[in-house]
């Protein structure tokens, strides 16, 4: 009978207090540690050095007309190229970041952007020009397919929420910035001289990303993966029985978004309120707003749940979408606001929901969300061109209304009992 421990003989007639439980092991950097930080920080680095790059040439294409002799259209193709086949790469970068690594696939990506970025303001002619920002566009896909999948494997999932939020909210500056700061820039030096800096800035934050980012803890490459088996994981993403309902709200979400602020600029500087060109490119920083509501939702959804806040976020769309009718202009502004408030916080509620949702296969999956995505961003929101040439704002207002009312639709199959 003397199998008791040495500290229970020493205290013979003392019954020893049962153990407390240990607490479940973090799965990964929780909030508020120094790797979360870090994470968080460089996360917020890429999506500003990605989407700063993507739209830069947006309030440039008025001068692309002119100083090559190109027609609207044309010049768009700047910007439209770009877009187009950053849609294309993402799915390839899943693939790529499977063999070689989530850090070393997106710091490459920002660093070669930057470089086409470069190339791009000295480009000689148009052509060049195009294939450089090709290429730029090309190599942006690798950041936030890859993005996303990094940060559902090395943060702890309850702290997601908060770090996608402000994942998204660096790109929603850096959306801004690549609008707003570059129109400014390139009155003082011309629109190459304001390339060539937005080049070299986010070159220098390629540079910071990499001395921040911890090396990937919880992923493990697997160079030996075959085709079949990357068809296979997005075949069973497909075959979810929610995660589709995801992607066609991110691809609703961004094609509100893109729709809404394609032609808002139409409106304004048209009757009845006839703004002026550089205050209609004011509307840009509207996507301040979207900062703040992405952080904001990411939290709220780590401690609410994904469906309310994405259900929030459609409802608060929703309400701007009517302002915009308004005859109004502070009422209209009042929508773009509440337009862009609503689009960050469904996005960054839906994009956070992918990484939780993904047992496997979480890159498959984030490529899959950011396809359909851009390429509701891109479809919806040419196809509300034809609105607007056609009836004005009212019917863009419509159309918008029936993606709202879609994606409602969809929310609501998500949150309803029994799904969970």
């Amino acid at each position: 009978m003397q199998s008791l421990s040495d500290s229970a003989q020493a205290t013979p007639h003392t019954v020893p207090a049962p153990k407390a439980q240990p607490a479940a092991a973090a799965q990964g950097a929780v909030r508020g540690s120094a790797a979360y930080r870090r994470i968080t920080l460089a996360l917020f680095c890429s999506g500003f050095a990605t989407f700063s790059l993507l739209y830069c040439v947006q309030p440039l294409l008025p001068a692309f007309a002119r100083e090559f002799h190109v027609g609207a259209a044309g010049a768009s193709l700047a910007l439209s190229l770009s877009t187009a086949l950053l849609a294309l790469s993402i799915a390839l970068a899943g693939i790529v970041s499977e063999r070689y690594g989530r850090k070393e696939l997106m710091l490459a990506s920002m660093a070669l952007a930057a470089c086409c970025n470069l190339l791009a303001a000295v480009a000689p002619n148009w052509h060049m020009l195009l294939a450089a920002r090709a290429l730029e566009g090309f190599a942006l896909g690798g950041v936030p397919a890859v993005a996303m999948a990094y940060l559902a494997e090395e943060i702890d999932p309850s702290g997601l929420g908060f770090s996608m939020g402000l994942y998204v909210g660096g790109n929603a500056f850096g959306g801004m910035m690549g609008r707003v700061a570059m129109s400014l820039m390139a009155e003082s030096f011309g629109w190459r001289g304001a390339m060539l800096a937005i080049g070299i800035f986010d070159l220098a934050l390629a540079a910071a990303f990499m001395l921040l980012l911890p090396a990937s803890r919880n992923f493990v490459r697997n160079g030996a993966m075959k085709l079949g088996a990357h068809f296979a994981l997005w075949k069973s993403h497909l075959a979810h029985g929610r995660l589709p309902l995801v992607f066609c709200i991110g691809a609703l979400a961004m094609g509100i978004f893109a729709t809404s602020y394609n032609y808002a600029g139409f409106r304004l500087m048209g009757a009845p309120f006839s703004l002026s060109a550089t205050a209609t490119g004011m509307i840009f920083s509207a996507y301040l707003f979207g900062i703040v509501s992405s952080s904001w939702a990411g939290a709220l959804a780590d401690r609410f749940g994904r469906a309310p806040l994405v259900a929030a976020g459609i409802a608060i769309s929703c309400a701007g979408l009517f302002l915009t009718c308004m005859p109004v202009l502070a009422l209209v502004i009042l929508g773009i606001v509440l337009l862009t408030i609503g689009f960050f916080t469904t996005h960054s509620a839906a994009s956070s929901w992918v990484g939780r949702m993904a047992t496997t296969g979480k890159g498959h999956a984030a490529s899959l969300y950011l396809l359909a995505y851009y390429l509701g961003g891109s479809v919806l929101g040419s196809v509300g061109g034809w609105f607007w040439e056609h009836s004005g704002w009212n019917a863009v207002a419509g159309f918008m209304l029936l993606q709202v009312m879609l994606a409602g639709w969809l929310a609501w199959k998500l949150w309803r009992p029994g799904r969970a």
